[in-house]
């Protein structure tokens, strides 16, 4: 969310903004939250005004009635009467104003970073870099659920009888690669100085709307029925939201956290064939990094995240490559965004296991979240990666490692988190 100082005093630089991300159909909102802010402010101006004159009203009553200024004093007391029955209509204004002022500021996007390309949606995000050699084998590689199944790993029908489309059983082997994945991922991040943390899997409405816009949360949230709760779609929700309404002392940044979740999510929307099986589901846990800074320092922290991603997936000898998010792709709180992609030998092409995201002070305004500085308090900035989020980091596992055999070997830094096995046989 911008501050209304910026809208008023850059009004083209947010329209530009709002051009540059494609949703030219917001534009009129910048002159109504300029509109909306000038009658609060004249509201609010109104309200200061009549107080002084109240009091100083006020004060003269006594006098009037010493003086023994009976009728002149009465007057005087039906003057305060209407400037508080005033006061209280410019009360009721301002807050319905300042209601109306937060909707729109809400869904008015973000000032993207200058080197963000310009772009109308992922097909024209920027390929970076990429970190080792992609190879497609001379025998083939089976869809990832037919891989699991042949290690009697993986249940999906009968998850759909139990829960519906959109969830798995996950058995034995594959089952504990699952689970040895996340654990090397949270020593890994612990190792890097990451705190481990686990938060709440659900967060309040007030959260909901601090970390992210609507338009995300009806596309992700799953709301508890007859609570103000809803079930996370990452665990970078509940960890920026731990930080709610605080002013952080300036010495103790930055927070470098990283965190394990289930995450729940709706994913709305039809989706192609490469994504059935474990692709889009509508539960996986995540291993997840969070860090609260300066915002001079946040450029800084947007390199370190991706690239303990891309040092992860390295480690377990899984090429990937960087893409750079285009305008268009970019959710209405982030400055820059990068995704991380792993490559798949089956579909020969690369595909997303993560995203690195700087929202700059999006967050911290919406939340209340400061830094007590030597003179003012300011802003914090958030930023926020994926580590490690199987299953979904499973298919890029078993691809990769997959023998001519039908076994799967095992990388060194997991043998100790799979009972010192470096191979599966099925």
């Amino acid at each position: 969310m911008l501050d209304i100082r910026l809208i008023k005093e850059n009004p083209e630089l947010v329209r530009q903004n709002i051009r540059n991300k494609f949703q030219h159909q917001k534009l009129p909102l910048v002159d109504r939250a300029i509109e909306l802010y000038d009658r609060k402010r004249a509201a609010m101006q109104e309200q200061e005004g009549l107080r002084a004159q109240r009091n100083a009203i006020s004060k003269k009553i006594g006098a009037l009635m010493g003086q023994g200024k009976r009728e002149e004093a009465e007057q005087a007391k039906a003057r305060v009467n209407a400037f508080a029955d005033r006061l209280t209509a410019l009360t009721a204004e301002v807050r319905e104003l300042d209601g109306q002022l937060t909707d729109v500021l809400s869904v008015i996007p973000n000032i993207i970073d200058p080197s963000v390309p310009i772009g109308r949606d992922d097909s024209e995000n920027v390929e970076l870099e990429r970190f080792g050699e992609p190879v497609v084998p001379d025998y083939p590689i089976p869809y990832h659920t037919e891989i699991m199944e042949r290690f009697s790993g993986i249940d999906l029908d009968a998850a759909g009888k139990v829960a519906g489309n959109g969830f798995y059983y996950l058995s034995g082997d594959i089952a504990r690669l699952h689970s040895a994945v996340l654990s090397y991922a949270r020593d890994f991040m612990i190792d890097r100085g990451f705190t481990y943390c686990i938060p709440p899997y659900m967060i309040r409405g007030n959260v909901v709307n601090g970390v992210m816009s609507f338009a995300e949360m009806d596309a992700m949230m799953y709301k508890i029925e007859g609570e103000d709760l809803y079930l996370i779609g990452t665990s970078e929700h509940s960890m920026i939201g731990r930080f709610i309404d605080t002013v952080l002392p300036e010495e103790k940044l930055p927070y470098t956290l990283t965190s394990y979740s289930p995450c729940f999510r709706k994913e709305k929307g039809a989706h192609g064939i490469e994504e059935r099986g474990v692709y889009r589901i509508h539960q996986f846990e995540k291993q997840e990094m969070i860090v609260v800074c300066k915002p001079e320092d946040s450029p800084v922290w947007f390199e370190r995240l991706w690239r303990n991603t891309v040092d992860f997936f390295r480690s377990l000898e899984i090429p990937v490559r960087t893409l750079e998010c285009c305008s268009g792709d970019l959710a209405d709180l982030k400055v820059k965004s990068i995704d991380v992609e792993a490559w798949s030998p089956r579909q020969q092409k690369y595909f997303e296991v993560g995203s690195c995201s700087n929202l700059g002070d999006a967050q911290a305004r919406r939340l209340k979240i400061r830094v007590k500085g030597e003179g003012a308090n300011y802003l914090a900035h958030t930023l926020n990666n994926t580590c490690a989020a199987p299953p979904r980091m499973l298919i890029a596992f078993l691809e990769n490692h997959l023998q001519a055999d039908g076994s799967v070997t095992i990388p060194e830094p997991l043998r100790p988190y799979m009972g010192g096995k470096d191979r599966l046989n099925g």
